[in-house]
């Protein structure tokens, strides 16, 4: 029994210090995702996305019915990538990170910004997968809203 004890308490550490290594690398690639946003980047927000990602938004439209619409990652990339007067700024925070091997879920509560100016939140939802060793997001949903944000 003191044997066993001895064994996990020697490998706990390291458990742990590989799922904190892969929650690191799950941000990494959120984060990068958002910097090239703030740059105007389209490739490097590219490099973060399978090619066949799938996007959605879930809003209330003025008759407080729940509208989903569906985005494409090429339109994405290419609004980012298309010159305009004001950085795009989406400041999020990591809520919940779910790691199950090459899979990870995450939920980011975030606040978009027109350069300085606030336009709206929400919470961004996350599908990831590691592949060929890089964390790619296969699927997101965010909500929108202009109230009620912290």
């Amino acid at each position: 029994m003191k044997k066993s004890l001895l064994i996990f308490a020697l490998l706990f550490p390291s458990v742990f210090a590989l799922a904190q290594s892969e929650e690191m690398e799950v941000k990494a690639a959120i984060n990068q995702l958002f910097d090239g946003m703030r740059k105007g980047d389209s490739a490097m927000v590219s490099e973060v996305f399978v090619k066949e990602a799938q996007m959605q938004s879930v809003f209330l439209d003025g008759q407080s019915n729940t509208q989903v619409r569906e985005g494409s990652l090429e339109g994405f990339l290419k609004s980012i990538g298309t010159p305009h007067a004001q950085i795009w700024d989406e400041r999020i925070s990591f809520e919940r990170i779910s790691i199950d091997g090459p899979l990870a879920s995450v939920w980011t509560p975030y606040q978009f910004y027109l350069g300085d100016k606030f336009s709206h939140c929400g919470y961004n939802s996350f599908q990831m997968a590691k592949i060929d060793g890089k964390w790619k997001v296969l699927y997101i949903i965010d909500t929108r809203r202009q109230d009620d944000c912290k």
